[in-house]
């Protein structure tokens, strides 16, 4: 009879979450967003209910694909995979039922297919080995060593300080230190063994007894067990016809063994429990340098460059010295050494790796002197670098034209088939403004790994957006700018919410949510060990939110009144915005001015543009026009507007005449086009805003030229080829096939739902 009301519990949880993807959930829309939380943390307080939460989402997975609820079957597979990876022990059928429901999903368009091969490759893996995924994704997150598992992940939390109170910053950085309070490597070693274990030999084993026989052991000891439980359960999931059966006897060898080291002797099977999920490892940041988000991640790589990675990078980035990183490297020249090589040139001559080649003749000093440093073997440099390059970018090809004006997909099979050691997940808090900035650190961060690369082949990179918005969003500090709405400053995050329902009910639910924590007393400095909803989220979003969404980046050339000053070059994500500034005249000049004289407001603009055709046709459109101002929109307000270009709204002024005189009237003109060029033709100059940021304001402007910024990658392939053939204009060679444009990916859960 209790399970019964245990089951109906679970099952009332279940179903609100899917009243809450319909928006029928108004009752409780101060709860948008902690519907997940709250049943993921039922299941964390009694583990043994996670098979009856699976056995529901199962349920209703198979209703949700034989009707006509396709927008249920990822957030539902979602919910089912975190409880797979927290469960302490699940049956091998519930394994293969989900197994099964995953390979239906490949006959569904993309996401669904996409996801479902995704989930497929880890259950299979997880099912032959159970434990795998929570074994990894501790020891990556964690930053635990080990040879079979070599991977290491990072959060970085990225808060702008001039967009978010110092009381919102202050009470991240207490959640962040709060939930990582009581980790440390060696709890997290007891976790992993006690996971695989458990996982493994399900109720025949005393988890209480055999938890506290590890805690006991010396720090030298519970490593060695480590390291044999992380290696028996990578064996298994790295075996092409692995069998459950013989990795339950390897684990069972282990656990006697641990059992047998202690004075206590053998235990009798105490049942199943629970095993924590602990946060991974997140570090806060206020994003006050320029060069911040690169420093970084330098600093993450390199400490551990020189050890676990020699094998598998070149010889010339292992010797690359972090002050030549850190310091922009455009003059870097590195000196040139003369070398004396004693063979034909050619590869297939040379010795073996294992061999060396005797000196030739002369002493040890004139060796040392005039040794070979690899003579002229083969290295495709170019060509590697720039297929790394090109992987690193995540975006669609420059074959794909594509006209959606969004790309959601995720390489996972990448061209050189890299294993890069590192992931970092950069989360940036805040609104529009903060992805501008992310948009011109991405850039930056292309332009260098395009100089020399560094980060590319050691590093994956991955972006999620938490949208922030307090409720006093003024900051600007002076009164001729107007203030966008709450909602208009999170223009994109309103975008990735309808493409996305999970998004939506997860984290764009945060964006008032955590001001309104912010202002309350945190428990978290009494009690310690209580939940940090906040970070729980993010981790949540970090570990499931794998599908990316392509963002265009667009690069912006402004010319100024003064013809001394140099032009600015300057990218933007969201939106430019010029507005032509007032012509103020003398008070004596208005005195002499007749009455009858009517000013004209705005300015004459000539305006150059590509119209946009579905046919994907190039038309150059010339206007002359008079116009008070303008706003460039990259981000489109719905979904049926999902097109490759901007979305120009342009404040024209319109001359009429009545009976009493001329008067003037605005009309809004509007334009798609993806590359457009302004220009003024009268004295009057206007203010430039970049991504709604009073920051990124350009005053005295008379010209404009916008067009999609450029993968630098490719500029320098296409420089390079420009070379050789002068009067080739269309690509050709490898720049053919390298991605043109520059897209920001930003991780959501589904990618774009179709």
């Amino acid at each position: 009879m209790e399970n019964t009301e245990v089951e109906s519990d679970i099952l009332r949880s279940v179903r609100a979450l899917l009243r809450e993807l319909d928006g029928h959930h108004h009752a409780f829309q101060g709860e948008r967003g902690m519907l997940r939380w709250t049943l993921h943390k039922k299941m964390d307080r009694n583990p043994l209910n996670s098979a009856i939460l699976v056995k529901i989402l199962v349920k209703e997975l198979e209703r949700a694909e034989k009707g006509d609820y396709r927008h249920y079957i990822i957030p539902l597979l979602h919910t089912l995979m975190y409880t797979l990876i927290k469960a302490p022990c699940i049956s091998d059928d519930l394994y293969e039922r989900v197994y099964d429901f995953c390979k239906k999903l490949l006959t569904l368009p993309k996401p669904y297919c996409t996801i479902g091969l995704d989930y497929a490759f880890r259950l299979k893996t997880e099912r032959v080995a159970p434990g795998v995924l929570y074994q990894r994704m501790i020891i990556s997150e964690q930053s635990l060593k080990s040879h079979p598992y070599p991977y290491q992940e990072r959060v970085f939390i990225f808060a702008d300080p001039d967009v978010l109170s110092k009381a919102v910053c202050n009470s991240l950085v207490t959640e962040a230190k709060a939930s990582q309070m009581y980790q440390n490597p060696r709890s997290c070693m007891c976790y992993v063994i006690t996971r695989a274990v458990q996982a493994a030999l399900g109720e025949d084993c005393d988890v209480e007894s055999f938890q506290r026989i590890l805690q006991d052991k010396p720090t030298d000891e519970l490593e060695h067990c480590f390291r044999q439980v992380v290696a028996a359960v990578e064996c298994t999931g790295s075996e092409m016809n692995a069998d459950r059966a013989r990795h339950a006897e390897r684990l069972e060898k282990i656990y006697s063994m641990v059992l047998n080291s202690s004075a206590g002797g053998g235990c009798s099977p105490g049942g199943l429990h629970g095993t924590p999920l602990p946060n991974p490892n997140i570090s806060f940041h206020l994003w006050t340098d320029e060069d911040q988000l690169w420093k970084e991640l330098v600093l993450f790589v390199r400490p551990l460059s020189q050890t676990c990675e020699q094998d598998c990078l070149s010889q010339e980035l292992d010797n690359f010295e972090i002050q030549d990183i850190v310091s922009d490297c455009d003059c870097c020249e590195q000196t040139r050494f003369s070398v004396l090589s004693t063979d034909s040139g050619i590869e297939r001559d040379l010795p073996a790796a294992g061999e060396e080649l005797p000196p030739p003749g002369g002493t040890d000093v004139e060796h040392a002197r005039l040794q070979r440093k690899g003579g002229i073997k083969k290295k495709a440099c170019l060509l590697e670098s720039m297929t790394l390059l090109q992987n690193s970018c995540n975006g669609p090809g420059a074959k794909q034209s594509g006209k959606l004006h969004r790309k959601s997909d995720s390489n996972v099979v990448s061209m050189l088939h890299l294993h890069r050691l590192y992931t970092a997940r950069i989360v940036v808090l805040g609104d529009d403004r903060v992805l501008g900035r992310l948009a011109q650190a991405f850039y930056s961060l292309r332009k260098r790994e395009t100089r020399r690369v560094f980060l590319t082949p050691r590093l994956n990179l991955q972006f999620y957006y938490v949208p922030v918005v307090e409720g006093q969003p003024d900051t600007r500090p002076t009164q001729e700018h107007t203030t966008p709405g709450q909602m208009e400053l999170c223009e994109l995050a309103v975008y990735l919410g309808k493409a996305d329902p999970w998004y939506e009910s997860n984290i764009n639910t945060l964006c008032h949510m955590i001001p309104k924590l912010a202002t309350m007393p945190s428990s978290l400095s009494t009690h310690p060990r209580s939940d940090p909803f906040i970070i729980d989220v993010i981790a949540y979003y970090v570990r499931l939110g794998i599908q990316p969404v392509y963002f265009q980046v667009y690069a912006v050339k402004i010319l100024f009144g003064n013809a001394a000053q140099e032009p600015a070059e300057d990218v933007f994500l969201t939106e430019l915005s010029a507005k032509v500034q007032d012509c103020k005249a003398p008070k004596d000049h208005m005195q002499t001015k007749k009455k009858t004289t009517l000013e004209v407001p705005g300015a004459d603009l000539a305006v150059t543009y590509t119209k946009v055709l579905l046919s994907d046709r190039k038309k150059e459109v010339d206007v002359f026009l008079r116009s008070t101002g303008l706003v460039m929109k990259a981000i489109p307000s719905s979904e049926t507007e999902d097109l490759v270009c901007l979305n120009v709204n342009i404040a024209e002024v319109v001359k009429t005449s009545n009976l009493s005189g001329r008067s003037f009237s605005s009309a809004a003109n509007k334009i798609r086009t993806r590359n457009i060029k302004i220009q003024s033709m009268e004295q009057r100059t206007f203010n430039l805003c970049l991504d709604k940021d009073f920051r990124r304001t350009y005053t005295n402007v008379v010209g404009v030229e916008v067009s999609p910024c450029l993968e630098p990658s490719y500029c320098l392939q296409k420089t390079r080829t420009m070379k050789f053939s002068l009067h080739e204009s269309e690509d050709v060679g490898l720049a053919k096939y390298m991605p043109k444009s520059l897209l920001l990916p930003i991780n959501t859960f589904a990618g774009i739902i179709q």
